[in-house]
């Protein structure tokens, strides 16, 4: 069983009218870290201020970085027979799916949650954006609201949770059905399970 560990930023909440700023992407093979993808990316759009005040990344750093379809044949190498992680991965997987399909690519993967997995495995805690659970389990971030930085420390979470109890809780979670179609939480919401916005 591989996992893909993925961590986007973007211009918005929804993928049909925003664009993804910068992608990471974490190999795992379910003991450890086996391969690393991180790039940004040109949204072909502004990005809104308080969006750049929170990831730091600004239009003139992606105005000359690749457009999404010219990196799209390595994300879709990266993700593709391997199990989608992410913090809140509807979010995530929503964008990806959305601009790989308009790529070409047809693509999709089994989901794993790293919120509804870290609240089975490490039950109790107050919260469990990704923020306060790292800080928690002792996990430190190195580039807060950067993709590398949250997909890094969402890899370990996923590390700290197979070493704790295996693989049973992942496997009853990937067997759960989801709902036919997943609600995208506004962007302004969205801190409060993947984001932690007082941190």
């Amino acid at each position: 069983m591989e996992f893909a560990v993925v961590d986007i930023e973007t211009t918005g909440s929804t993928p049909q009218s925003a664009g993804i700023t910068e992608i990471a992407i974490v190999i795992h093979n379910g003991v450890e870290v086996t391969g690393k993808y991180v790039t940004l990316i040109n949204p072909r759009q502004k990005i809104p201020p308080f969006i750049v005040n929170m990831t730091g990344i600004s239009d003139a750093m992606v105005a000359n970085a690749p457009l999404f379809e010219e990196v799209a044949p390595q994300i879709f190498n990266l993700l593709n027979g391997r199990i989608f992680v992410a913090h809140n991965v509807s979010f995530d997987y929503s964008f990806v799916h959305y601009l790989l399909g308009k790529c070409g690519f047809q693509w999709s993967a089994p989901k794993l949650c790293t919120i509804k997995l870290s609240r089975r495995v490490f039950p109790g805690l107050e919260k469990y954006g990704l923020g306060s659970l790292t800080r928690d389990l002792g996990i430190r971030i190195e580039g807060r609201h950067r993709a590398w930085g949250d997909a890094a420390a969402t890899a370990q979470v996923l590390t700290m949770a197979i070493e704790k109890e295996g693989m049973k809780p992942i496997h009853s979670l990937l067997a759960k059905k989801e709902p036919r179609k997943k609600i995208v939480p506004p962007f302004n919401e969205i801190p409060n399970d993947r984001s932690d916005a007082e941190d």
